[in-house]
């Protein structure tokens, strides 16, 4: 039986996560509380499968309603979760739970269903879905010691973390929401730099109250003669820590400061126990971060995204190399700070 459930009233909801092999932070109840009080244009749906003996859940794909008059409404699985699975353990689970989304776009009127996998893949199979791939994710193993890690890294990347050591930057990890405004501040003046529109401190707030009280997220913050220059906010669930936003002061680059600053957080990821260090989603097109990211060798993965119907597929281009992209991207680098951030929240609600 498939009912949709309330993951925030349900007990059962974030247990189920905790306990699945594909659980990660974005499955929790946490996230779709996130979602919906930063984005009035979406809702969560969480489709479940029960066990008929104990209406225990067996498997389940959580979906979001995304309303857009510029992007178009749409069913996405998970909304900007940099991975995200169908919690599911057949490929019976899976068609059972698709025909349900498919009905459910139906009545809701959002004609397109956007589905994102990378443990399940071997189960997500349908001949109505069409397959794309834009993005790459890059996983370290943090299962060695310190110093083996250490040698997966190339030479430049080696050599600049030893450089980084001796130019005088120190570690803080943040404690408070005074912190993590310091950080956004710093994000904002950085994505201004590259043109690319910023969350919402909103966001970041919420992301913030729902999850360090749980330590499923860290901030580290780096300062150099007291002025902060680097940060990276964190996700960890289970036996992955995951970078999900990095921000610097480009004028301090000469020093290191990104390497020192990831070098940091592979170092507490390893010491905290976690088994997988995931450098987060990286465009394919992105060749700069692309090669920044192959600096620190690790695993390379496709973070595909399935379509329905199959025919989307066809009109799917890479964000990096899309009209619209590269014209928002232009706008930014120019317009005043504060609007910058307004075309941030305007663009946020059209995404997803």
């Amino acid at each position: 039986m498939i009912i949709e459930i309330d993951p925030v009233l349900d007990p059962r909801w974030d247990q189920f996560v905790e306990s699945h092999p594909f659980g990660l932070i974005c499955h929790l109840s946490g996230w779709k509380q996130v979602l919906e009080e930063s984005f009035p244009h979406m809702k969560g749906h969480y489709l479940a499968i029960l066990n008929h003996d104990n209406n225990s859940i067996l498997a389940a794909l959580p979906v979001f309603e995304v309303r857009s008059i510029l992007t178009g409404n749409r069913l996405v699985s998970i909304t900007f979760a940099t991975n995200c699975d169908p919690l599911i353990s057949s490929k019976e689970n899976f068609r059972e739970l698709l025909e349900s989304v498919i009905n459910l776009s139906t009545k809701l009127k959002c004609p397109k269903i956007e589905i994102r996998a990378l443990a399940s893949l071997h189960l997500v199979q349908d001949d109505r879905l069409g397959i794309v791939v834009h993005d790459n994710s890059h996983q370290l193993s943090l299962e060695t010691t310190p110093a083996e890690l250490m040698k997966t890294f190339d030479g430049k990347a080696r050599s600049r973390i030893k450089k980084s050591l001796k130019n005088g930057l120190d570690l803080q990890i943040a404690r408070s929401e005074e912190d993590l405004l310091e950080f956004y501040k710093l994000y904002v003046k950085a994505r201004k730099r590259l043109g690319l529109p910023p969350q919402s401190y909103l966001f970041f707030e919420l992301l913030w109250r729902k999850f360090y009280p749980t330590n499923h997220i860290t901030l580290l913050l780096v300062s150099h003669k007291g002025q902060l220059v680097s940060g990276l906010l964190m996700f960890k669930f289970k036996n992955r820590c995951s970078q999900e936003y990095l921000a610097s002061d480009e004028r301090f680059n000469h020093l290191y400061i990104n390497y020192f600053c990831m070098f940091e957080a592979i170092k507490l990821a390893q010491s905290e126990g976690y088994k997988i260090y995931d450098l987060g989603r990286t465009g394919i097109k992105n060749e700069g971060l692309m090669s920044y990211k192959n600096h620190w060798g690790g695993k390379v993965v496709d973070l595909p995204k399935f379509y329905y119907p199959k025919k989307l597929c066809s009109s799917l281009v890479p964000q990096e190399t899309s009209v619209f992209y590269k014209l928002i991207r232009n706008i930014s680098k120019h317009v005043p700070d504060s609007l910058f951030v307004s075309i941030g929240n305007f663009m946020y609600r059209h995404l997803g």
